[in-house]
């Protein structure tokens, strides 16, 4: 094993990790951001909105993200329609067309799981909340989506974990990320077990990171994980 080459390829692969967070992060918020109305739309008893984001969480569910980003990248530059218009400089562009794959990807797996977590809160303090005068806006201010977003916490945490070793991906599509920057190092030094280690290490890092501040998040948001006061 070539430690030497582990060793001076670590500030490239650094560069191209931060690429990778670069990716995740703008894309779980923009995820965010798209999920909430979504898992709202979702526990509608309206069919004109629910049905529709059904459609849509099934799509991005059920079709595996390289073919969803496949799609956005080489895709939507066959129709002339989008060559001309507005968009093109931004969605020729392999680290946009990423991002929206990617956005769109964890929208519809976050919008599941937000949908769990107001599903999952108690009736009676929803029934509390009601009897005290409080509108429809103020109860899911105040009420529903706070403890919705603390139960579904530990669910979310996997899904950043997913999306960050999915981020992997957008190699495919030329972006220079953690593991865009290992393959091309690995096509000119001809060792992949060194390069891909290393790498491997690096995500190793990042998720363990992402770990720790999720289980951080999740104690200061959940009063009775904390141990009583002496």
């Amino acid at each position: 094993m070539d430690f030497d080459l582990m060793v001076t390829s670590i500030p490239r692969l650094l560069e191209g990790a931060v690429v990778t967070l670069q990716l995740v992060s703008l894309s779980l918020i923009l995820g965010m951001i798209l999920a909430l109305p979504l898992a709202l739309c979702r526990v509608s008893r309206q069919p004109l909105l629910w049905m529709p984001v059904y459609g849509y969480i099934f799509y991005f569910r059920g079709t595996p993200l390289l073919v969803q980003i496949f799609l956005t990248y080489y895709g939507l530059g066959q129709f002339e329609a989008v060559r001309e218009s507005f968009l093109w400089p931004v969605l020729r562009e392999a680290y946009w067309c990423a991002i929206i794959a990617f956005t769109m990807n964890t929208a519809a797996y976050t919008a599941e799981i937000l949908r769990g977590g107001i599903l999952a809160v108690p009736a009676g303090e929803i029934e509390a909340a009601r009897a005290v005068g409080m509108s429809r806006w103020l109860l899911y201010r105040r009420i529903i989506l706070p403890r919705a977003i603390r139960m579904a916490l530990p669910a979310y945490s996997n899904e950043v974990i997913l999306m960050l070793k999915a981020s992997a991906l957008a190699s495919t599509i030329t972006l220079l990320d953690l593991t865009g920057v290992a393959r091309i190092i690995v096509a000119r030094s001809f060792a992949p077990y060194e390069l891909f280690l290393t790498a491997g290490v690096i995500y190793l890092l990042m998720t363990f990171v992402v770990t720790r501040a999720f289980k951080q998040a999740e104690y200061r948001l959940s009063p009775h994980l904390r141990p009583p006061p002496v």
